[in-house]
């Protein structure tokens, strides 16, 4: 796969190629990431790319020509375009997995007060990381291309993907590692039994119970294989039983 970013700050991209999962992924030839900044297609004699808002208002808006000529020189039949911009669709996961399967995607940072509009005629979509503003789009596409990178076959380990938080509608479950006591906290018993079904089963409720209380609304119980779905019910049931127990005790008292 290749990933073209376009952008005015070529820097900021330096450490991201050159560290941990990324780097190996490059060196590999998993991936090929290529940095352009766009500011060289720029045919004003200054390399100004930015030009102040039609009608008003603060800031400065950038201008189509920069971009779009770039694009010509890089885009292929095969390339997908996205902007990353606040004003796109929420990126998840699910996202990350189609754009995955790209054979060339290219993404353009924006910045300042954002890029004319009219370059919504020439991409395929925008991408938003969250509700929130960022000074550019550098560091959004950095987290666009680092999702899309470790799913790629030969980034990391497939096992370390699969049970990950949004891959099966749920966050993931609570991990530990030595020492098994720490400062008063212990790992919980079960991970020591050695019965990888029941272990198994621990994961899955402790996944469900931090979804059902940070992200509700990711639960798909469509997603559950039998067994799954029958633990799902079996907590549900617990946590039922639980909720009777503490009223009775309230009416008690």
């Amino acid at each position: 796969m290749k990933i073209t970013i376009l952008t005015l700050f070529k820097e900021q991209f330096d450490s991201f190629k050159n560290t941990s999962i990324i780097k190996r992924a490059i060196d590999k030839n998993v991936v090929e990431i290529e940095i352009i900044n766009f500011r060289d297609y720029s045919t004003d004699r200054l390399k100004r790319v930015d030009d102040a808002p039609y009608g008003g208002g603060a800031g400065m808006i950038i201008k189509l020509q920069p971009i779009l000529d770039c694009l010509k020189d890089v885009k292929t039949e095969n390339s997908k375009v996205y902007l990353l911009s606040a004003k796109g669709p929420v990126y998840s996961q699910k996202k990350a997995h189609e754009l995955s399967k790209c054979e060339h995607l290219i993404l353009i940072c924006g910045h300042y007060e954002g890029v004319d509009d009219r370059i919504l005629n020439y991409i395929d979509g925008e991408i938003c990381i969250g509700d929130y503003i960022l000074t550019g789009g550098e560091i959004a596409a950095m987290i666009v291309a680092d999702s899309i990178i470790r799913l790629l076959d030969g980034a990391i380990k497939n096992e370390s993907i699969k049970e990950e938080s949004f891959e099966n509608s749920l966050l993931e479950y609570p991990q530990y590692t030595t020492p098994r006591v720490y400062d008063g906290y212990e790992v919980p018993d079960i991970l020591f039994s050695g019965n990888h079904k029941a272990i198994e089963e621990y994961r899955f409720k402790q996944s469900i119970i931090k979804t059902q209380k940070v992200r509700p609304e990711l639960i798909d119980e469509s997603s559950f294989t039998k067994q799954q779905l029958k633990w799902y019910k079996d907590l549900d049931n617990d946590s039922k039983q639980q909720q009777a127990i503490s009223k009775a005790k309230k009416f008690m008292k």
